[in-house]
């Protein structure tokens, strides 16, 4: 069953360097029963300027948020003050991403890094899994890997990270 879309205008604002909109309260109560929880980030997806977008909605002092990025408006921090049209939608997709078969293989023969990638939270574990699944050379993916295991095996930086 596909989420009801609601359309709403918006002011762009920023906090520090980052680009938002604030969604309007019917909105947002629509979205949280669609969702069934009101904390959390909320998946959602819709469109800006006729362009389709996956993002996610999120609390930030008191305030829900749907941050515009670049890829949803290009150079978006230049459009600030600007009033943008939106559509958007709760969207329950299942956005997990799995390791990489090279990450698997590497894990597998390494068993402390292992234990340690098993004790990471959810998020520190996506976040590897996601850097990784963006790299676009064999190369890149293979180098990426071995500082990922040694990463978590207590020696050397990965994902801007000094340990895991």
């Amino acid at each position: 069953m596909k989420a009801k879309s609601h359309h709403f205008t918006a002011h762009l604002d920023l906090i520090g360097i980052n680009p938002f909109v604030f969604v309007p309260e019917p909105v947002l109560l629509e979205l949280f029963k669609q969702a069934g929880k009101t904390k959390g980030p909320i998946p959602v997806a819709g469109v800006l300027n006729d362009k389709p977008f996956r993002q996610t909605l999120v609390k930030y002092k008191s305030h829900w948020r749907l941050y515009i990025n670049t890829v949803m408006l290009k150079n978006s921090p230049k459009h600030v003050g600007e009033i943008l049209h939106i559509t958007l939608a709760f969207d329950p997709s299942n956005r997990s991403l799995t390791p990489h078969p090279k990450l698997l293989a590497a894990l597998k023969l390494n068993p402390d890094a292992l234990a340690v990638f098993e004790q990471l939270t959810a998020s520190r574990r996506q976040e590897i899994i996601r850097y990784l699944a963006h790299l676009k050379t064999d190369e890149s993916l293979e180098r990426n890997v071995t500082r990922a295991i040694h990463f978590l095996n207590g020696n050397g930086r990965f994902v801007g990270r000094d340990k895991p």
